[in-house]
């Protein structure tokens, strides 16, 4: 499958994803000239005449969007979205591992599909409490912390 990444995509995730994503043919939107600033009315219809299969996208707003929707519908080419709303480098790392948990699986079941699909990839939760859990073994032990070997 063509897979091609919307603009919004950090083109840092277009790296990760050749690493592991190895069957599909990845584009970056920034990598074609005279694509940058596509509106995405015109965006879906014209990733379809390229022969794409698949664009991915962070822009969650596109599906509440009347016009957005009809091109999506019209270009019959399959929507995966991650949405996200973080900065910097965890914003990064958090796309990296939502698409990197979620893309293999997606692209096995739109390979199966009979027709388009739109797809949500679950997030990743970044806050620190959720993505770690740290004991400090003063205040509370783990079991056997203070048995003698």
């Amino acid at each position: 499958m063509r897979l091609l990444l919307d603009e919004n995509v950090p083109k840092q995730l277009r790296q990760a994803l050749d690493a592991f994503i190895l069957n599909h043919e990845i584009t970056h939107l920034l990598e074609l000239p005279g694509w940058s600033g596509t509106r995405d009315e015109s965006l879906y219809a014209r990733a379809a005449a390229e022969g794409f299969h698949v664009i991915l996208t962070n822009d969650g707003r596109q599906m509440r969007r009347e016009r957005e929707v009809a091109a999506i519908r019209v270009s019959g080419l399959h929507r995966i979205e991650y949405p996200h709303r973080h900065a910097g480098l965890t914003g990064l790392s958090i796309a990296i591992a939502t698409v990197a948990a979620g893309l293999p699986g997606a692209l096995a079941l739109l390979e199966e599909a009979d027709g388009q699909r739109l797809i949500a990839l679950r997030g990743i939760d970044p806050t620190p409490s959720n993505r770690l859990h740290v004991v400090d073994p003063k205040i509370s032990p783990p079991k056997f912390w203070f048995s003698s070997l």
